[in-house]
């Protein structure tokens, strides 16, 4: 009997009762259905005793994810169902069984014919007929548990092939989210793998808030943001306003480029413990009518349990105003824009949105912002503490006056950075007489610590600066 409790109290093993008890499940089912076998379908193994569970197993946090989301046989079944094809896939080719009334496989089994994998597929369908076999109440009461807002598809663990509009919700595919998988395997979530289906990257920094150089006024508009970040969960939770308020946040920053939007959405996310994604706006946008939507809907599907900052940079281009109706294109084009709109305003997280030109934005979009954040071009005070900041421990040339560049040359704190890395790179390649296509190794040894004593010239800044200004198409 301890040799027993000690083996239900394993993580390792525990996937395999579940899934031998899942096999037990479906064979039951099958002779009530087809033999009118009265005996009971057999319930779940107990899970594990949470805290006697070593933490550092794999499969602690999947039976930690059922414990916490009080997960019955049903979920269960269905989560086991989701991960036989990955698993033991022989398992269910019990389904394959024939009518041999019509010479098919029985449509109450569902199930999809994949296109390389040779075994049975299951769908929504699948789980019903496990769940409910012919009870038309069970199938009705069940459905539940596939909706968005039910954990099992809430926290990852499921996703649904949703392709093909006209066909029945029980038609969809039932796969086990790799988010579910790294959760057996690894015990942790891994990130999503950017790419058509996820198109956002995370956005990290090493830099710290203290790092960051705007002025006062910014900074105190972004005061706001602070509070929602710290308190926002306490006000939906724990106050009445909360009942009036709706959840999630949104927020605009709009200014120039290099004006410091994208640092301070990465640094808000280091401050806070958050992760902060930015969406590709290249992979979201589509010219084909109605994708455009289907690809943002991937991160928001994969954000929503995780508090996670979702940053979208040159907001225009998603968000920008509707157009006037002159032909199909242009209707599903201004639909596409309402659906972003209605899906960035139900997100319960904090979105924010960067763009150069404000008044590109679509109004109706402007009005739901919660804060509009400005980021100038930086005045003269903020231009000297970027310079300074920039060149802190480099040794400068006599001639080089950080306050004189900072009141003569009106540029961006990323153009600063770049001013710095350009001159700090030629004063090097300078001081070591190099040339286009010299090996660097019959140079210099650049694992020295004299790489740092090379001059940086106040030519090489001037040159640096005549630079940014020229992308810009200014003058110097």
């Amino acid at each position: 009997m301890q040799h027993e409790t000690a083996i239900k109290n394993e993580p390792a093993v525990f996937l395999d009762h579940e899934l031998d008890w899942f096999q037990r499940y479906m064979e039951a089912q099958f002779r009530r259905y087809f033999q009118n076998d009265p005996e009971p379908l057999p319930g779940p193994p107990d899970l594990p005793v949470v805290d006697q569970i070593r933490q550092s197993q794999p499969l602690s946090a999947y039976i930690n994810l059922l414990v916490e989301n009080k997960a019955d046989s049903v979920d269960r079944m269905i989560l086991a169902l989701a991960l036989m094809p990955l698993l033991r896939p022989q398992s269910l080719d019990l389904f394959f069984t024939k009518n041999a009334e019509f010479d098919r496989g029985f449509t109450e089994f569902g199930g999809l014919t994949g296109k390389k994998h040779s075994g049975f597929l299951p769908t929504i369908e699948t789980a019903l007929f496990l769940i409910a076999g012919d009870s038309s109440h069970l199938r009705l009461t069940s459905r539940h548990r596939f909706e968005p807002e039910y954990w099992l598809t809430r926290s990852q663990c499921l996703s649904f092939d949703r392709d093909g509009a006209s066909e029945p919700f029980a038609a969809q595919g039932l796969l086990a989210n790799s988010e579910l998988l790294d959760l057996i395997m690894t015990g942790k979530r891994s990130d999503p793998v950017f790419g058509t289906r996820f198109p956002a990257k995370k956005l990290p920094t090493a830099l710290t808030w203290d790092d960051l150089i705007l002025d006062q006024y910014t900074q105190d508009q972004l005061l706001e943001v602070h509070a929602w970040l710290q308190f926002g969960d306490a006000l939906l939770q724990q106050t009445a306003i909360g009942q009036r308020v709706k959840p999630g946040y949104r927020c605009l920053f709009y200014g120039p480029p290099g004006t410091g939007k994208t640092l301070t959405a990465a640094l808000l996310g280091k401050l806070y413990n958050r992760e902060v994604y930015r969406v590709d706006l290249s992979m979201v946008v589509s010219k084909y009518i109605g994708e455009t939507e289907k690809n943002l809907e991937n991160v928001f599907q994969q954000a929503e349990d995780k508090q996670w900052i979702l940053f979208f940079d040159e907001a225009d281009a998603l968000f920008g105003k509707r157009t006037n109706v002159s032909d199909a294109h242009d209707r599903f084009a201004n639909q596409e824009v309402s659906y972003l709109l209605q899906r960035v305003e139900d997100y319960p997280g904090m979105v924010l949105l960067a763009t150069n030109l404000k008044n590109n934005l679509d109004e109706a979009f402007s009005r739901r912002f919660q804060a509009i954040v400005n980021f100038p071009m930086p005045a003269v005070a903020e231009r000297l503490r970027l310079w300074e900041a920039g060149f802190e421990g480099s040794p400068l040339a006599g001639d080089v006056d950080l306050q004189l560049l900072a009141e003569g040359h009106e540029i961006s704190g990323g153009s600063i950075t770049n001013v710095v890395r350009y001159s700090a790179l030629m004063s090097i390649a300078e001081a070591r007489q190099m040339s286009p296509g010299t090996d660097s190794s019959c140079v210099a040894d650049t694992s020295g610590g004299d790489m740092q004593l090379a001059t940086i010239s106040h030519a090489w800044i001037l040159d640096g600066i005549q630079r940014e200004l020229l992308k810009e198409g200014r003058k110097y």
